[in-house]
């Protein structure tokens, strides 16, 4: 059995999220019917529909039909969950909105995924991911030469908002355990932007400036070879750089490039040029230095490491022949995901037995209101976790050692990738330590960490360890490359995933690979962690037991990139970009006004022919497939340049034309339309001074959740936390004074008159 079997889920969603989402669930056995207009789903052609709608039956109906609007409601009905991306109002005109629909099922889950907002003038437009990276700021966050925006090749912010599409779903069939009762759950497309990329400014700080295609920081780029070749060295950490250093006979320079970041690049693209990529990955790798080479994905999926990892399936379909699609995720030893075939059509809807009110257990409050979270993880994947279930109503406790989570700053990263979470500071090699460690764990519900492969047997709290003390514990741990095959205990970061699973190659295209300025891989296994963490708990409420979870950066290479991975006989090359790629095509594509970027998309003939009139200007004979520097491309640069933006977009909306404003970060931070979504959150860090950062990640109608908590300094809350968790006081002025625990002030607020002499015992 897996965490999700017996629930049921109609799935009205189209395209990349929401489908995406019900995936998910279906992986662990949740039955999925997908509701298809007669018409088919819009993506039906993409070759990434094959792996969205794994593990679920097809069904047509047709909802502006009064029998077909029936049957969805008879099969609603009989559903745990409902899944739809309408744009806002037509539930309601359907009758397919919440509170329509709980008057016969109130312990329906009501999960509403659309691709933008919720309300305002842009949420009603077609589902484009290039309007969406456009109007949250998004696409002028990613590192670009030229002042303008950047079309991104994949569509992260819908991957983000699938996932935690899953984990609010799975979330809220938690708290209906509790009060019996469902409820309206929102994830839209701008939770996704809030998850992946976030706006974030402490507004006492000037802005970071923007980054470059290879990548800012000398220690953090991508560097090409003599032999043409690139590859991404990832030495974020001192001790890695060092050791490059070392490599490259460099070691009596380090000290005055460490600092000199100029310099740095600059030596360090020239001894690259002097060797080939071979040549160069084995020296560093030998000598334990994080980097990686530069590879189209297609070679990565098909590759001997993924193969080892376990991570790609293969199944038979009757037109395309064997399709390959990437596994699930993450591993879950107790209840696993499992994909059990590819979308398989059905005549009419399955006739499930409407669902009665089930009377729940007692209590209510937040959805993981009462799970208590233990968080080892640094940086971004491990570390964000935290925050992401926080906002689902979970106590997380950041654990740190003495030198800190290594991420660790007033940086506006480090502050929205930790914020809501409690912080103790706890130093594993004092004696005591990780005693208490193992007696906290005891009364955990979940622990997270991030080490290398094989650390956590060394200290003494692997799965075994922490089971022996707490039959009912949840243990995820993430690494870069899986717990099998040969490198399974190499160190990694996310670009280094970025560059072996395909996703810097496909953004630039042609020319020289792009560094996603986005963590993107970090920020998957985030969202991943959640996801499974979330569905680990779902299943214990009916075993009783917890169980581990695994999950990996490469797992997310290929997650966030499933639709482009899905590989068979003949099928379609995916879109390649380029240097300060503006777009795929002269119509889909960002086009400059005189004051302000919009994003224009154009698909069909009706809405082409709208585009010429409302501009007067002729596109041409087959516009659609002009290409996105060619002949009609330039001529919308030269009819837009000198258009007030504001102006424009009101024609193309009057027209039915899918444009909207393309947004530089500083205009994010006052957009009308992303304040009437609840995009922003101002709020006061104790120390740093007022930020504002996303909001949240999902909304639950009945059981909201708020993140209250900034984000902690080192140690902020030890003695607070100790004390939750029953320590008695005496020991807890004994940890402190040995130094097992410590705190930001270094005691805590215990009196320096109460700490004691550490005793023998200690």
């Amino acid at each position: 059995m897996s965490a999700y079997k017996g629930v049921r889920i109609a799935d009205f969603s189209q395209g990349v999220a929401g489908p995406m989402g019900a995936m998910l669930l279906g992986d662990f056995e949740a039955e999925v019917v997908k509701v298809e207009p007669p018409g088919g789903d819009r993506w039906k052609d993409h070759a990434g529909y094959l792996a969205f709608n794994r593990n679920k039956q097809v069904v047509s109906l047709d909802l502006a039909s009064a029998d077909g609007l029936a049957a969805a409601k008879a099969l609603i009905a009989g559903a745990d969950v409902a899944i739809f991306d309408h744009a806002p109002g037509k539930l309601e005109g359907l009758g397919l909105d919440h509170a329509s629909l709980a008057a016969t099922n109130p312990g329906l889950v009501h999960a509403w995924m659309p691709p933008y907002g919720t309300q305002g003038p842009w949420s009603d437009l077609p589902a484009h991911h290039s309007l969406l990276a456009g109007m949250t700021g998004t696409a002028f966050r990613q590192g670009a030469y030229a002042d303008q925006p950047v079309h991104l090749i994949l569509p992260i912010l819908w991957y983000a908002q699938a996932v935690m599409g899953s984990a609010a779903i799975g979330a809220a069939l938690i708290e209906r355990a509790r009060s019996g009762l469902g409820q309206a759950v929102t994830i839209s497309g701008l939770h996704g932007a809030s998850e992946a990329s976030g706006v974030a400014r402490a507004l006492a700080q000037p802005p970071l400036p923007r980054g470059i295609p290879p990548g800012a920081n000398p220690r953090y780029r991508l560097y090409q070879c003599a032999d043409g070749e690139w590859f991404f060295l990832g030495t974020l950490f001192t001790n890695f750089y060092r050791k490059a250093f070392e490599v490259l006979g460099l070691e009596d320079a380090f000290e005055a490039l460490e600092i000199d970041m100029l310099a740095a690049r600059d030596l360090l693209e020239g001894m690259f040029l002097t060797r080939t990529r071979a040549e160069w990955l084995e020296a560093l790798q030998a000598n334990d230095v994080p980097c990686a080479a530069v590879r189209r994905r297609e070679a990565w999926f098909a590759g001997e490491t993924v193969a080892e990892g376990g991570l790609r399936l293969t199944f038979p379909h009757p037109r395309h022949g064997e399709v390959s699609i990437p596994a699930p995720p993450a591993k879950l030893s107790a209840t696993p995901a499992s994909v059990r075939g590819l979308p398989q059509p059905m005549a009419s809807p399955p006739t499930w037995v409407p669902r009665a009110a089930a009377p729940g257990r007692g209590g209510s409050g937040a959805p993981l209101a009462g799970v208590k979270v233990l968080n080892l993880g640094t940086v971004i994947a491990g570390a964000y976790a935290g925050t992401l279930l926080t906002d689902l109503g979970a106590d997380v406790i950041k654990v740190e050692p003495p030198a800190a989570d290594p991420f660790r700053s007033d940086g506006p990263g480090f502050i929205i990738y930790n914020r809501g979470v409690r912080a103790l500071g706890l130093d594993l090699r004092k004696p005591g330590a990780k005693a208490l460690f193992l007696e906290m764990a005891a009364s955990a519900d979940v622990v997270i960490d991030n080490y290398r492969f094989g650390v956590r047997q060394r200290l003494g709290i692997d799965y075994a360890a922490l089971k022996a003390v707490n039959p009912r514990v949840i243990s995820c741990s993430i690494n870069a490359y899986g717990d099998t095959g040969a490198r399974a205990a190499l160190p990694g970061f996310d670009p280094l995933l970025q560059a072996e699973g395909g996703m810097q190659a496909a953004q630039g295209g042609e020319g020289d690979p792009i560094l996603y300025t986005i963590a993107v891989n970090d920020v998957a296994t985030a969202s991943v962690v959640t996801s499974s963490v979330v569905a680990a708990l779902h299943a214990r409420e009916r075993t009783g037991e917890g169980q581990e979870i695994l999950t990996s950066l490469m797992a997310q290479s290929l997650l966030f990139q499933l639709g482009e991975m899905v590989t068979y006989e003949g099928r379609p090359p995916n879109d390649l970009g380029g240097e300060d790629c503006l777009g795929v095509r002269a119509l889909h594509r960002y086009y400059a006004c005189a004051d302000g970027w919009i994003g224009l998309v154009c698909e069909t003939d009706a809405e082409t022919a709208a585009l010429g009139v409302a501009l007067g200007i002729d596109l041409g004979p087959a516009p659609l497939l002009e290409t996105r520097d060619g002949t009609l491309a330039q001529a919308l640069e030269a009819a837009l340049a000198a258009r007030p933006r504001g102006e424009t977009l009101a024609a193309l909306r009057a027209a039915g034309v899918p444009a909207a404003p393309v947004l530089r970060s500083a205009e994010t931070l006052q957009d009308p339309w992303l304040i009437e979504n609840g995009f922003l959150d101002h709020w006061e860090h104790p120390r740093i001074g007022p930020m504002i950062s996303a909001h949240g990640y999902a909304h639950f109608a009945r059981t909201p959740v708020e993140i209250a908590r900034p984000t902690p300094d080192l140690g902020e809350h030890s003695v607070e936390v100790l004390r939750d968790w029953g320590i008695a006081e005496g020991r807890i002025v004994e940890l402190l004074a040995t130094g097992a625990v410590f705190c930001a002030d270094g005691l805590g607020g215990i009196a320096p008159a109460q700490t004691p002499q550490p005793s023998s015992a200690a």
